[in-house]
Parts: structure tokens; sequence; C-alpha cells
């Protein structure tokens, strides 16, 4: 396969991952698109942020973000909280609502990448994932 060949062909098959990662989303949690997963799954791992700290993250524009952030207020996944440090400013947070309903998509995930990867030989999933890493890292530089 040359390399045009390979790239064209990678292209085409993370298409294909997002899109399915967009339609299990929904399955898993009708509450819960892709992007409020990842929304959520932000909040976590940062121990929440403001609103523009997510836009400016995701590079989305401001108005997107807060739609977003509003219908997750709505479904009592997030809350905004003041900043312990600046009393001016407003982080977002995850409710114990959202806690569970993101630790339950996010094990329906792993099962379901467990469930798909199970017949790939160690080596081949270790290679598979550092492959991810270097190309995750190379987007975040650009």
């Amino acid at each position: 396969m040359t390399g045009d060949v390979a790239v064209e062909t990678i292209q085409r098959e993370m298409t294909t991952f997002a899109r399915r990662a967009r339609a299990t989303a929904g399955r898993m949690h009708p509450e819960l698109s892709l992007v409020s997963y990842t929304l959520l799954g932000h909040l976590e791992e940062r121990g929440g942020c403001r609103s523009t700290d997510l836009a400016a993250h995701y590079a989305l524009d401001k108005s997107t973000v807060s739609r977003q952030v509003a219908a997750l207020e709505r479904a009592g996944l997030i809350e905004r909280r003041l900043d312990s440090e600046d009393h001016r400013v407003q982080v977002l947070q995850l409710t114990e609502a959202g806690t569970r309903i993101l630790a339950q998509v996010t094990e329906s995930r792993r099962f379901a990448f467990r469930e798909r990867l199970a017949g790939w030989p160690e080596e081949d999933l270790a290679r598979f994932a550092g492959y991810l890493l270097r190309y995750n890292a190379a987007a975040s530089d650009s």
C-alpha cells in the first residue's frame, strides 16, 4: 500500500470511527450525546473549568459551548460554582447525577472497546495505542 493510499484509508476509517462513536453514544445513554459525554469527561478530568476554557480547548464558538452547557445544566448533570480563588468567576462542575451517568457511559464504552478488541494480540493492542497517542500528540501541536 502506497503512502497516499494509506493516508486515504486512514482518513476514511477515522471518519467511520467518528460516525460509529456518535451513534454508539446515543445508544449508551439517551440523554448523553457524544459532545455531552466529551464535555462531562473533560470537566471530570480537570476537576471543573470555565465555559470559556471549554470553548478554547475544543476550538468551539462560545455560543456553541453555551448551548451545550445550558442543556447539561437543565439535565442536572453540571452546575456552576464560584471559583474558590476568584469569586467573580463561575466554574462548571459535575453534579452527583453527572458523575454517575458519566461513570455508567464510560463503563459501557470500555466494555464495547474490550469486546471489539478481544481477539487482538497484546503486541497489536500496544502498537495501536502507541499510534493513537502519537497521532493525537501531533494533532495537539498544530
